[in-house]
């Protein structure tokens, strides 16, 4: 039986994990934490707990993987602790700068397994490669990104488009980037990327590859958050008995 821990328990991401944590039989949740009704009940006996004793936690449960869903400067603390007390790592938190991937990476090598990924969709992942084969293959064509979430999102663009970004970036060589456009300067050897928030949109995303006189669009769309978060717990299903560094989501589906 693996025995989980989920970090940002009370957060979009976190009950659905919990949820797939559950039907699961393979799997128990021993350990939850957030910021939010820290010491109230979670589930099957399980009380939230304060992250910042998140080290003491992870041993005294026995915890195997622990599976982090909160913001940028909570993930890296919560990264370094598991790394510590040698608990593999799941890690779907978004908008870390260079400095704190840095920071997470070094934790984590040559210590313990750890899958880090902007997204956990299945669906997504072949995006991205659909993405690289199309930009390998019409690398003189115009690339725009064009991402759409809810609008309690707090990053932009999301950690999606910025990884298709560099998809492309590495396929086509393009190396300058505009982030929305202004003014009345012409289009130049750029991607471009645009980023919307509204309403309660899960995420769509979408690469759009335009030539003479055609146009090529890979889009994805997720219609419900449960795509995350069975993703999520395939990949801590994954990562226990990897070897330790840092793994993609696309080694965990073999893609």
């Amino acid at each position: 039986m693996i025995r989980v821990a989920l970090s940002g328990a009370r957060g979009r991401m976190g009950g659905l994990i919990m949820e797939e944590i559950a039907r699961a039989d393979d799997m128990e949740l021993v350990a939850a934490f957030d910021v939010v009704g820290i010491g109230s009940p979670v589930r099957d006996g399980i009380f939230l707990s304060d992250p910042r004793r998140m080290g003491e936690e992870l041993r005294e449960t026995r915890s195997d993987v622990l599976i982090d869903f909160t913001v940028a400067s909570a993930a890296v603390e919560n990264a370094v602790a598991a790394a510590t007390e040698g608990v593999a790592l799941v890690i779907g938190t978004t908008g870390l700068s260079k400095e704190q991937l840095s920071r997470m990476q070094e934790a984590i090598e040559d210590h313990v397994p750890a899958v880090i990924s902007p997204n956990f969709s299945v669906g997504v992942n072949i995006f991205w490669k659909l993405v690289e084969q199309a930009a390998a293959a019409l690398k003189d064509y115009d690339a725009e990104v064009v991402e759409a979430h809810h609008n309690k999102k707090r990053d932009a663009p999301s950690g999606t488009a910025l990884k298709a970004v560099e998809i492309l970036k590495k396929e086509t060589g393009i190396e300058n980037v505009s982030f929305g456009r202004e003014g009345i300067d012409p289009r130049g050897r750029e991607i471009g990327v645009h980023a919307v928030r509204a309403g309660d949109i899960v995420g769509d995303h979408l690469v759009l590859f335009a030539g003479p006189g055609e146009r090529i669009e890979i889009r994805h769309q997720a219609h419900s958050r449960s795509a995350f978060a069975s993703g999520a717990v395939r990949a801590a299903r994954w990562v226990v008995g990897a070897r330790p560094g840092v793994h993609s989501m696309a080694e965990v589906l073999d893609v």
